[in-house]
């Protein structure tokens, strides 16, 4: 567990205007942020030049989505080239709002990935189960699918971060307990182990996202493997600190 870096992700999703942006960047500027936690915070693609700009240079920016290619005629996307020049590195990719909201298939997924880590971003791909898939006891046959079509298009592991996110536990108030997080983390691992290698089940980040808080960051942090967060909701709020903090 100490070799893996302790990362928190904040993912704004569709919230925010520069002045209420601005007062959480100040926030995050002028705070006592853990210095072994990797942060990296995922702004709105219209506002990644202001966070970029704005943010501490040692806070990560990341795009919360981006297309397959570099350019062309797709009305309404970015590409990782022009979130790179926005000066920003990451970009979160196969988000359950992605999949279930706006439909993206594994197959569309796994292509954004391959492009963007090709472009040199960095990516925090997410997977995760329904209430009913995890109801139907088919948690682990969902997060493994998912996870090998991100595994095929992956050539350096060194720059993915991957996103545990129970949909069910995402904006619900319903959190994962830690024990529940840390089981499917734990198989991820193991699936990793199994089917790419040794050396990147045990370097490979493994973050849990599904309402984390100030007040359940601490133990969640706790699980062995449980490398992070990808914080939504709190990640508006003072109380980020406090979960970038959790392993202090």
């Amino acid at each position: 567990m100490a070799s893996r870096g302790f990362f928190v992700g904040g993912n704004w999703k569709m919230n925010g205007n520069k002045e209420s942006l601005g007062e959480l960047i100040t926030t995050l500027n002028t705070a006592s942020l853990h210095d072994q936690t990797e942060v990296v915070c995922a702004a709105p693609s219209i506002y990644l030049d202001f966070a970029r700009s704005s943010l501490d240079p040692k806070i990560g920016v990341a795009a919360q989505n981006c297309y397959k290619v570099a350019k062309g005629a797709f009305t309404g996307e970015i590409s990782p080239a022009m979130i790179k020049d926005c000066g920003a590195d990451w970009v979160v990719l196969g988000h359950s709002e992605r999949r279930h909201v706006f439909g993206e298939s594994d197959e569309l997924i796994g292509q954004k990935v391959a492009h963007a880590l090709e472009s040199g971003l960095g990516v925090i791909a997410c997977i995760g189960e329904k209430l009913e898939e995890r109801e139907a006891g088919t948690t682990e046959e969902v997060v493994y699918a998912q996870t090998k079509v991100i595994a095929d298009n992956v050539k350096d592991w060194g720059k993915v971060v991957l996103a545990y996110e129970p949909v069910w536990a995402i904006g619900t108030g319903k959190t994962a307990t830690p024990d529940q997080a840390q089981e499917v983390h734990e198989k991820l691992r193991s699936w990793l182990r199994a089917n790419v290698s040794d050396d990147v089940a045990d370097s490979v980040r493994i973050i849990y996202g599904g309402s984390v808080t100030g007040a359940n960051c601490r133990e969640l942090a706790s699980q062995a493997d449980v490398d992070g967060f990808l914080v939504g909701g709190a990640s508006l709020k003072p109380e980020f600190v406090d979960i970038i903090n959790a392993r202090a």
